[in-house]
């Protein structure tokens, strides 16, 4: 899959975060809940978006930490 073709950027939507194409809902509000435990089957139905659409947001993310690093404290676990 190529996650380029479900998530978008427009500085007009969301203030310029990375959505879910054709929507509002924020890449970062399907991985944070994600991270909070829930189901991808639940994030799905309650944002209204597919299971092809949290694929591509997990893709997105493991773009992203390619490119990135956040530091760390030293002996920070």
């Amino acid at each position: 899959m190529n996650w380029r073709e479900r998530i978008s950027v427009d500085p007009a939507v969301c203030h310029g975060k990375a959505c879910i194409k054709g929507t509002r809902v924020m890449v970062s509000v399907v991985l944070d809940n994600l991270a909070a435990g829930e189901a991808q089957d639940a994030v799905a139905e309650a944002y209204h978006i597919t299971s092809d659409d949290i694929h591509a947001s997990l893709l997105y993310a493991a773009e992203l930490v390619k490119e990135s690093v956040l530091p760390l404290s030293p002996g920070a676990a």
